[in-house]
């Protein structure tokens, strides 16, 4: 079940005395904890509603149902605040998940198989950048832009890119 899942957020403290917590937000969408109302909480994705109480600095402060006082709360540190993945907010189009696009074929535009998406680089601060492991366990890095990928399809489970000059001529 926890593939079906998606990290939002992380409690990293108690946050006063009375249950609420502290969570680092690990979302684009850090205004989507205001309308929350129902989580899944730690490594068994227990269902638990939530309110959201306000932020601080970077951080939500969320009060957890049943969380009555600071020890209990403390007991939640480092626990993951997850969505089932089919309440993640939409994305405009040519934007993807970077689940979405992990285990993608990548194919040149001829179709030929290149490797398999495996992780996407996103602290790169000019692009994304897509790794593609190869047969033989070759990783290989293609910067996420129009230049070279030429499609994503995830009805189709693939990516298509333009190869680089240099970079796949052992594949090709």
């Amino acid at each position: 079940m926890t593939a079906d899942l998606i990290k939002i957020g992380q409690i990293t403290a108690p946050h006063g005395v009375r249950g609420e917590v502290r969570v680092y937000p690990l979302t684009d969408f850090p205004e989507r904890f205001t309308t929350l109302r129902r989580v899944l909480l730690g490594p068994d994705a227990r269902p638990v509603g939530v309110r959201c109480r306000g932020a601080v600095k970077n951080l939500i402060i969320l009060q957890i149902d049943g969380v009555e006082d600071r020890d209990q709360a403390e007991k939640l540190r480092l626990q993951y605040v997850q969505v089932p993945k089919s309440e993640v907010h939409p994305l405009p189009e040519g934007h993807y998940y970077v689940f979405d696009l992990i285990g993608l074929d990548v194919v040149d535009p001829e179709g030929k198989l290149l490797g398999i998406l495996v992780d996407v680089t996103t602290d790169s601060p000019a692009h994304d950048i897509y790794v593609v492991e190869t047969a033989p366990r070759k990783r290989y890095m293609v910067p996420a832009v129009k230049t070279f990928v030429k499609e994503v399809d995830l009805a189709g489970g693939r990516v298509v890119v333009q190869p680089i000059p240099g970079l796949l001529e052992d594949l090709l």
